[in-house]
């Protein structure tokens, strides 16, 4: 019981410090943020194949299975993203 008020401590306090670190950042650095993020989404797809492939209880395999799926909708959702927003600064064509 007291592992899971950690846990939930824990949680509650990365949330919350995630929520202030994110509303400090200049709209600049917004695309620089979204590649990093995408490349530990990429350690997080790997991380959840694993457990997903691993051979552990019918429970965990499920777990694996929806973190996969979600890990690999953040991944190409925020590649998405990325491309868009550098899109937006790309010449329009013919103006050299």
């Amino acid at each position: 019981m007291e592992n899971a008020v950690f846990l939930a401590f824990i949680l509650m306090l990365s949330i919350f410090l995630g929520f202030e670190l994110i509303n400090k950042v200049p709209a600049t650095l917004h695309t620089p943020l979204m590649s990093g993020s995408n490349a530990i989404s990429g350690i997080t797809l790997v991380g959840a194949l694993t457990s997903a492939g691993a051979e552990h209880s019918t429970l965990a395999t499920i777990l694996g299975t929806v973190a996969v799926a979600m890990a690999t909708i953040n991944v190409i959702g925020g590649y998405m993203v990325t491309d868009r927003m550098l899109a937006m600064f790309k010449k329009k064509g013919g103006a050299k």
